[in-house]
């Protein structure tokens, strides 16, 4: 949806998180940082900027689903680090704060100022999204902000939109549901 097509009769807006509210990516690339880091540690070797560049490389190449499976057959480690480099990302703290992009810190103050209610509905693992909501820099735009995780609510029957509006008091539609990024006029 580009910006001049953006209803703002709506009551609730509702976003996705990743790549909708700041750049997937920043979070990867601090993981994969971090994960080289401990491989370097685990392993005696001096390996973390090199591992880290290769997955780099990967994920823009490939894509994200790559990334572990190319790092497995590139470097031959003495053991599986699949467990950690999956806890990493659901436990891992990041060394910088993720972003907002400046759209949507515009968007989120015009909203704010209009009285307009907003919420984020996420899809993937509740554990591993509650770990980058913790890392983003709000710069105080997250007060009253609900979160909801759609894999949670699929689990348990529960159609997010209807649950969501029901939650806040709105009929479904007015609700407004940005899953992709906004782009620009």
């Amino acid at each position: 949806m580009k910006w001049n097509e953006l209803p703002m009769d709506k009551k609730l807006y509702v976003f996705e998180l990743d790549d909708v509210l700041y750049p997937k990516q920043d979070f990867l690339l601090q993981i994969y940082y971090l994960f080289g880091q401990f491989v370097e540690f685990k392993e005696g070797k001096s390996l973390a900027t090199e591992l880290t560049e290769f997955m780099k490389k990967i994920l823009i190449e490939k894509g994200e689903n790559a990334v572990f499976e190319e790092v497995k057959k590139h470097f031959i480690f003495k053991e599986d680090y699949t467990e950690n480099f999956e806890r990493l990302q659901v436990n891992g703290h990041l060394p910088l704060k993720l972003l907002l992009f400046n759209e949507i810190k515009l968007l989120f103050a015009s909203l704010i100022e209009q009285g307009k209610t907003i919420a984020v509905l996420t899809a993937g693992n509740p554990a591993l999204q509650l770990n980058k909501l913790k890392h983003m820099d709000w710069q105080g735009l997250d007060k009253g902000i609900r979160v909801y995780f759609s894999d949670e609510l699929l689990f348990r029957n529960i159609d997010p939109i209807p649950y969501i509006a029901a939650e806040n008091g709105v009929n479904p539609k007015d609700i407004l549901y940005l899953k992709e990024k906004l782009t620009k006029l």
